[in-house]
């Protein structure tokens, strides 16, 4: 039996979120495959603690005030985690930041000791990673910025085994824009599907 943590990320209400939507049905997918899973919910953008972003009213105490700690053993105990993460101004949603934000500490989930110069050795090396993207551009518009490559690149950073990436791109643009939520679900079912049975 492996442990998931799902991470919904989107500021978009639920039914109109399309990264949500194909998330959800991720995690239909995914359980019917492994029933035997144990599978935990988080809303990021309902944890009052997450949206205490750093500062320098904060910086002092932001590490040592418990809630790193409370997230990282959050990734340190389970096996899988999936999550959900639309582009909003060439980024990842600001919940999702300033999750990374609040795990990604020195000798807990990264260390630079024993790494050769100008690396360092990430330690939550146990851990599965899939990313459910969406972006209003179509791939490429804005060579400047890549959510998924950022994303991709702090999960390598803190030492993921697997990190599995499906995006789906362009939905601000014709013919997506003119898709609802489901419709473009049911265009990139199978996708997911792939996604499932890779992860």
């Amino acid at each position: 039996m492996a442990k998931v943590l799902v991470l919904y990320t989107s500021p978009i209400v639920a039914d109109k979120s399309i990264s949500t939507t194909l998330l959800n049905e991720f995690i239909n997918l995914y359980a019917q495959k492994n029933p035997q899973d144990e599978i935990t919910k988080i809303d990021l953008n309902k944890q009052d603690d997450i949206k205490q972003i750093i500062s320098s009213e904060n910086m002092a105490t932001y590490f040592s005030d418990g809630v790193s700690d409370k997230y990282i053993e959050l990734l340190k105990t389970h096996d899988k985690v999936i999550l959900n993460a639309p582009m909003l101004n060439f980024n990842v949603p600001a919940v999702l930041k300033a999750f990374f934000d609040r795990v990604c500490v020195a000798n807990k989930t990264f260390s630079y000791k024993y790494a050769k110069k100008g690396s360092s050795i990430g330690l939550l090396n146990h851990l599965d990673i899939q990313i459910i993207a969406t972006q209003g551009a179509p791939l490429g518009w804005y060579p400047f910025s890549s959510h998924v490559n950022y994303l991709e690149g702090v999960w390598n950073f803190l030492g993921a085994k697997k990190i599995n990436t499906m995006l789906v791109d362009g939905v601000k643009v014709e013919p997506l824009s003119l898709k609802t939520a489901d419709e473009i679900l049911a265009e990139y079912e199978e996708e997911l599907l792939n996604q499932v049975n890779k992860f």
